[in-house]
């Protein structure tokens, strides 16, 4: 399950990437096509976390941007700003994993596939959030 569910973070991520760089992508689409392209994803979980960061977008950057105050949304790497969208979404509205789970795969993925500094600004911006009172 464990897998399932980073590979279906995985697919979001670029889903939401794309979306950045093509205005007319449609994330749906594009998630799927990611799905297929990393197999085994859960895609129920996929769906939700996608239409979930792309309903409450405003609320999530908001939240971002709150807690990386001198890091606006443009000047971020775009790989760890979908990330911390993904994160922060999970963070604040989604109640599927612990904070630990959620900042722990974020910190994985921007390892993956963010810059040498990804995963320390991904862990940084993700924790206070998660510490926020």
């Amino acid at each position: 399950m464990a897998r399932r569910r980073h590979l279906s973070r995985i697919a979001v991520m670029q889903a939401l990437f794309e979306r950045e760089k093509h205005e007319r992508t449609e994330p749906q689409a594009s998630l799927e096509r990611n799905a297929e392209e990393l197999g085994e994803v859960d895609t129920e979980f996929a769906a939700v976390l996608l239409k979930g960061v792309l309903s409450r977008e405003g609320e999530v950057k908001a939240a971002v941007q709150e807690h990386a105050p001198q890091w606006p949304m443009e000047r971020m790497d775009p790989i760890s700003r979908c990330i911390l969208l993904i994160g922060a979404y999970e963070l604040l509205f989604a109640n599927d994993a612990p904070p630990a789970v959620v900042m722990n795969e974020a910190i994985e993925i921007a390892k993956e596939y963010g810059t040498d500094e990804g995963g320390k600004f991904v862990n940084g911006v993700l924790n206070a959030i998660a510490h926020r009172k």
